[in-house]
């Protein structure tokens, strides 16, 4: 079989998560090893709905550690952070501003520029004069990605978007997507280039396992 020279790897992601933000940090590295970057907007609160989940800031222990850790990072690496004036905020806004960029260089750019806005810069994703600036700092319409937000398809897209990435088994962001293979996490990046250069080919272990069942369970409450 004939190796895809460029192989697409697709990365979801809402500007909510810190952790989407610190993935993208990680993009170039990827785009290094010749991977296109497909992104895909999804709400997040959509997934955790979907699957019953609480999110990090919604539970206080983990808000607590999940922000120590998320500054952590940052600094390990030397990234600036500020973090969003409130936590959680809405990003549909924001969102909707991606998905209404079809062209994927264009899409991936006002990705970038929104992650790095919320966390690195401390602006409001919720507010549309903060996003209007942000597209028009990234170089492309705000005016029109401005009225964009409000046009039905615009907003069925993100909620298709949402569901079709519920349906490929994504429970979190970010998430990327190689060959049908799941990566969950900004800490995921090392496990997406091994398996680039390591395809997979047999998986009769992993199948054999995930058909036991249970011997246990926790009390729902």
């Amino acid at each position: 079989m004939k190796k895809d020279i460029n192989p697409t790897v697709r990365f979801y992601f809402d500007p909510v998560s810190p952790f989407s933000w610190l993935a993208s940090r990680e993009l170039p590295r990827l785009q290094a090893a010749g991977l296109r970057i497909d992104c895909q907007p999804v709400l997040f609160a959509g997934l955790l709905n979907a699957h019953g989940q609480k999110g990090p800031a919604e539970i206080p222990a983990k808000r607590v550690y999940t922000f120590h850790d998320v500054v952590r990072i940052a600094q390990q690496r030397g990234y600036p952070f500020q973090g969003p004036p409130t936590h959680p905020y809405n990003p549909l806004q924001a969102l909707r501003m991606c998905v209404a960029l079809t062209d994927a260089d264009e899409r991936l750019r006002m990705a970038c520029a929104l992650l790095r806005a919320c966390w690195e810069q401390g602006r409001d994703l919720s507010d549309l004069a903060a996003l209007l600036q942000i597209a028009g700092e990234s170089g492309l319409e705000a005016r029109h990605l401005g009225a964009a937000i409000e046009i039905p398809a615009v907003k069925a897209a993100l909620k298709s978007a949402t569901e079709d990435a519920i349906k490929l088994g994504i429970f979190g962001v970010p998430t990327f997507v190689l060959n049908g293979e799941l990566f969950w996490g900004a800490d995921r990046i090392d496990a997406l280039l091994w398996r680039l250069e390591h395809p997979a080919n047999d998986l009769k272990a992993l199948d054999h396992f995930l058909q036991r069942g249970a011997s246990a369970s926790r009390k729902q409450t």
